[in-house]
C-alpha cells in the first residue's frame, strides 16, 4: 500500500491534475488554490472538460473543450468497476499515478472525505493501476495531503 509520505511525495511532484468526479467543489477548487493546473472531465463526451484556475483571488471554470494533452495526476472519485478506462486515459495523457476516492467511511457508510476501501476493492484497484505502470493512491483523503505542513505544488 502506498504509505502517506509516498502520497504526498507524488503530490508535491506532480502539476497538473485530472479531476474525474468528486465529492464536492471543494477538491477542484482546492487543488487550483494549492497551484495546480486543474482539468476536471464533466461528463462522457470528448468535449466535456473544464479547467480551473485563480484569477484576482477567485476561482474561475472556463470549458476547455477537449481532453487535456497532459496531466501528471489523475483524481478520480469513481467505483472500481469505471477504473480500467480511468487507467487507460490516464495512461494516455502521461500521468504518473491514479488518486482514487472510495466515498465511504470505515464503517460502510457514505462520506464525502471517506477513503476507506474493503481489502479486496483496494487489491483490485491497485491491480488495475499497476498493471497499467502507475502509481496507486487512495489514502489519504487528497485535501488533507494538500493542506498538510507540505508547500505545493
Amino acid at each position: 500500500m502506498t504509505d502517506n509520505g509516498e502520497a504526498v511525495a507524488l503530490l508535491k511532484a506532480a502539476h497538473s491534475v485530472l479531476v474525474i468526479d468528486w465529492p464536492s467543489r471543494d477538491v477542484p477548487e482546492s487543488l487550483a488554490r494549492a497551484g495546480y493546473e486543474v482539468i476536471v472531465r464533466g461528463g462522457p463526451g470528448p468535449a466535456d472538460y473544464s479547467s480551473y484556475a485563480i484569477e484576482d483571488g477567485e476561482v474561475v471554470t472556463r470549458r476547455a473543450g477537449k481532453a487535456p494533452e497532459h496531466v501528471d495526476l489523475v483524481y478520480a472519485f469513481r467505483p472500481v468497476a469505471e477504473l480500467p478506462g480511468i487507467v487507460d486515459q490516464a495512461r494516455a495523457l502521461g500521468a504518473r499515478a491514479i488518486w482514487r476516492q472510495s466515498g465511504f467511511a470505515s464503517d460502510g457508510a457514505k462520506n464525502p472525505v471517506g477513503v476507506w476501501a474493503s481489502p479486496e476493492e483496494s487489491r483490485q484497484a491497485r491491480a488495475i493501476a499497476e498493471a497499467a505502470g502507475l502509481a496507486y493512491i487512495e489514502a489519504p483523503y487528497i485535501l488533507d495531503a494538500v493542506s498538510g505542513p507540505q508547500s505545493f505544488p
